[in-house]
């Protein structure tokens, strides 16, 4: 068993080698799908709002790279990984996973094809990644100026997207629930570009420039986690706003705060309803801590 397990390893990290040589920035997963290493942070009391700055490895998606050596320093700090991820939204390909899934109830192919002749798009042959469940990933490519958010049954049920901040599983990858294999004929494809009404469907629209004027908190502590919410870059902003909000439940002016951090948030780049449920989690986390009901 020992022999086979290590076979695996030494083949995932031989896919992530090969596809980091086509520009694929990879990390290793383990046989769960998820990513190998655990958080340098995971025992802090605290969010750590971390995305490598630390210099240390255990931050998902963020530990993708190209770079053979760093690959084979991740795979050596992880010799249980199975397979490897795939980072979307990365240059040079800013890869769009579209994932169809077989466990909904709708055929998910139909439906994206539906969607397909309702908006006049033709779904090109790109990579096809085949998973164990029966379903197919295909990987599209979006142009640099556009940030595909990630996002599960919104574009129809049973389609799940895959964008910045996301990860696709590599094809040649082992799960427990079996092996990710590339489609028969899509081998020797790269991944297409995306077409524009679809990209349309699954980019959120272009936010005006402009900033409307903040609402007036109830209270004038909280104003400098405003602003760290206000600064946060894509793939900050729910964990700014969760962290922001906690320290301001902490602190007794959670709800007198609650509107300033929605229009932070929103200026960010999150939709009104993303900022009030993250906002609402970090309010269910307080009462859960003090016993609230």
């Amino acid at each position: 068993m020992a022999i086979i397990d290590r076979q695996t390893a030494t083949l995932a990290l031989a896919h992530a080698l090969s596809a980091a040589e086509r520009g694929l920035p990879v990390i290793p997963l383990s046989a769960t799908k998820l990513p190998a290493l655990r958080s340098p942070h995971r025992d802090s009391p605290e969010p750590v709002l971390c995305r490598g700055e630390c210099g240390l490895t255990g931050h998902g998606v963020h530990d993708a790279t190209t770079d053979p050596a760093g690959i084979r320093a991740l795979f050596a700090a992880a010799p249980w990984a199975t397979g490897y991820g795939i980072a979307c939204g990365r240059p040079p390909h800013h890869l769009i996973g579209i994932d169809l899934d077989t466990k909904s109830q709708t055929d998910s192919l139909a439906a994206l094809q539906h969607l397909a002749l309702q908006h006049l798009f033709t779904i090109p042959a790109t990579v096809t990644v085949l998973t164990p469940s029966g379903g197919r990933h295909l990987w599209l490519t979006g142009p640099s100026d556009v940030v595909v958010p990630n996002s599960a049954s919104r574009l129809a049920p049973g389609i799940d997207i895959r964008g910045a901040g996301g990860y696709l599983v590599g094809p040649g990858s082992v799960t427990a629930h079996g092996a990710y294999r590339l489609a028969p004929g899509t081998a020797h494809l790269g991944p297409a570009p995306c077409p524009r009404p679809l990209l349309r469907l699954i980019a959120p629209p272009v936010r005006p420039h402009h900033r409307t004027a903040p609402p007036r908190p109830a209270t004038n502590q909280g104003e400098g986690l405003v602003q760290f919410v206000l600064a946060a870059q894509e793939g900050q902003r729910n964990t700014r706003l969760f962290w922001a909000a906690c320290r301001a439940y902490e602190n007794g002016f959670g709800e007198a705060l609650a509107e300033a951090l929605t229009w932070a948030a929103v200026q960010a780049g999150l939709t009104e309803h993303e900022a009030r449920a993250t906002i609402a989690s970090a309010a269910r986390l307080h009462a859960g801590r003090h016993g609230q009901p």
